[in-house]
């Protein structure tokens, strides 16, 4: 870890800048985290520092009326995302996962203008009991492979017409699953030293004070606004993650 000084203010102000996307968008948290911290640190070092900030504050967001219920509902594509990341943890480690990351990335893309340009698509309720699971399974696999959790499970909640809280909370619930099944995945294979659990609870506050700010602002704007700063979050992920791989 950094032992600059210096290098701990930036590493401050990368967690508050990704904790405010993470309050008014409800996702992007990791994404925009290991985007900056990547510029001046390794990426095992900032995977490290992410595990609690991110665990943490999905918690948060998840927490609400009826949690049994929205986990009664998402139990099983949580499951499968706890198998899938398992399954696929050895491409992060052994693997190169620039080209998962590329094609994540184009995917992202298209999907956000497709959503900018107000094209809904729909998933009626009863189609959840088959469609969950293979949903959880697909974006475990990917969220193993890359440590990022996005596709297709954002699209598939999307796409439930959930209310733009209970979308939050259930978003949180996939997030914050993953966090957890990446992080004891990675330490079980060495991927992450368990000497990293301080440096990640220092970054507790920083992500907390973003996260407070952005969830402010949530609550203030309009739906129309939500969809919007939504899929553009979703367009800039898109777009970091092809930067990325591609660098």
């Amino acid at each position: 870890m950094p032992a600059d000084l210096s290098h701990w203010f930036l590493i401050a102000a990368v967690f508050v800048l990704a904790g405010a996307v993470k309050g008014v968008a409800g996702m992007g948290l990791p994404t925009v985290a290991m985007g900056l911290l990547g510029l001046w640190l390794p990426p095992a070092q900032a995977a490290a520092l992410l595990v609690l900030p991110s665990l943490v504050t999905n918690l948060q967001q998840a927490w609400g009326a009826h949690p049994v219920a929205l986990l009664r509902r998402l139990w099983p594509l949580l499951a499968m995302v706890v198998a899938g990341t398992w399954l696929s943890v050895g491409v992060m480690i052994d693997g190169d996962p620039r080209r998962l990351r590329a094609g994540l990335g184009v995917l992202l893309v298209l999907y956000s203008l497709l959503g900018l340009a107000r094209w809904q698509w729909t998933l009626p309720a009863r189609h959840e009991r088959w469609a969950g699971p293979l949903t959880g399974l697909a974006s475990g696999l990917l969220s193993g492979a890359t440590g990022v959790l996005v596709l297709p499970v954002v699209p598939y909640l999307s796409a439930l017409d959930l209310p733009r809280e209970l979308l939050i909370r259930a978003l949180a619930c996939c997030f914050g699953t993953a966090t957890l099944a990446l992080a004891i995945a990675l330490v079980w294979r060495g991927g992450i030293p368990l000497t990293a659990g301080l440096p990640s609870l220092l970054a507790l506050l920083p992500t907390a004070l973003g996260l407070w700010a952005g969830s402010r602002v949530r609550r203030r704007i309009s739906a129309d606004m939500f969809r919007r700063v939504f899929f553009g979050t979703l367009l800039a992920l898109g777009l970091q993650a092809c930067w990325q791989a591609l660098g």
